[in-house]
């Protein structure tokens, strides 16, 4: 549950833990001048900062290829273990964390910890990299959301795969209490229930998600993360 409140001219989300249920601050103001990625970082503490940079990097490559800008950015660490809350959704225009939660990955990456990932129908993997988020609907799952994948051999079979944010019994803190760790998908970023529909519906309609797994072939062929916009945008300026 997100309630917000006024504090200083700044916004302020509380933001209830999905496995503690304590309640913390997070300060949605940000200093005039930061990069984009030093203001994220301010609101959401547990994301580590060079994963943050890279998700926005690749969103920045993306936009200035030509890509829409968006309002939101989704953030998947998937480093981190599935008994973590490794999912945080960001507000753009406002600077502000909206979510961080729980998030599964598929049953063929791994177990508690994902380790392998593909762009493979049947693989039940999931993929990583950059994803532009489409249409809402309603299916088997309940209220979902089609995404695209971005990269290509990385994630541009998702909406063939059938790879979707859905809702999930077991992505819950009892499964992390109960065999340390939460329930895995068939490849889908599944969260929730009770976040479901926030999620669907601040992600849906063009939102860019990056899912982040420190592949040392992706990391370093990437055109998002390696962006040929930016050189050229670099000998623009000195040209200049």
């Amino acid at each position: 549950m997100l309630t917000r409140l006024r504090r200083a001219g700044a916004m302020v989300i509380i933001c209830l833990s999905a496995s503690a249920g304590s309640a913390h601050a997070v300060t949605g103001s940000a200093s005039v001048g930061m990069p984009l990625a030093a203001q994220l970082a301010s609101v959401a503490p547990d994301l580590d900062t060079a994963v943050l940079k890279k998700a926005v990097s690749a969103m920045e490559c993306a936009v200035a290829s030509g890509a829409d800008p968006a309002a939101r950015l989704a953030v998947i660490d998937f480093s981190k273990p599935s008994a973590e809350q490794r999912l945080w959704i960001f507000d753009l225009q406002r600077k502000s964390l909206l979510l961080q939660d729980l998030v599964a990955h598929g049953s063929g990456s791994g177990d508690n910890y994902a380790a392998a990932f593909s762009n493979i129908e049947g693989s039940h993997q999931s993929s990583i990299g950059l994803f532009r988020t489409s249409e809402s609907y309603t299916g088997r799952h309940g209220y979902s959301l089609r995404m695209d994948g971005l990269e290509a051999g990385i994630n541009d079979l998702a909406r063939q795969r059938a790879i979707v944010i859905h809702p999930a019994d077991y992505v819950d803190p009892a499964w992390v209490e109960r065999y340390g760790r939460i329930g895995r998908s068939q490849g889908c970023p599944a969260v929730r229930p009770e976040v479901s529909k926030m999620v669907v519906d601040n992600l849906k309609g063009g939102q860019f998600m990056f899912s982040y797994y420190p592949d040392e072939h992706w990391l370093a062929t990437s055109e998002f993360l390696n962006c040929p916009q930016r050189g050229k945008s670099l000998l623009a300026a000195r040209a200049e």
